[in-house]
């Protein structure tokens, strides 16, 4: 897991983006987001429509595991 610094840009703070997990584009537009203590950057949409395509040539998630459903015995006296 790389790490970096934070720092001191003008009135806000600023994060270096290592090399190995920067951008290709160097000028590509990027939103913030912040859950807690985690921070989450990730690269901005143009429109809805761009979204979608994003999200779609994403891989697709593991088929779920089949399981035998689990037989449960009645309940008796209540």
């Amino acid at each position: 897991m790389a790490r970096t610094h934070v720092f001191r840009s003008e009135s806000g703070q600023a994060v270096r983006i290592p090399t190995e997990l920067a951008y290709e584009d160097p000028d590509i537009e990027l939103e913030i987001a912040r859950a807690g203590d985690v921070i989450t950057i990730y690269p901005a949409c143009a429109n809805v429509t761009e979204g979608i395509a994003l999200l779609r040539s994403l891989p697709r998630p593991p088929e779920p595991e089949r399981r035998d459903p689990i037989t449960v015995p009645d309940r008796v006296g209540d």
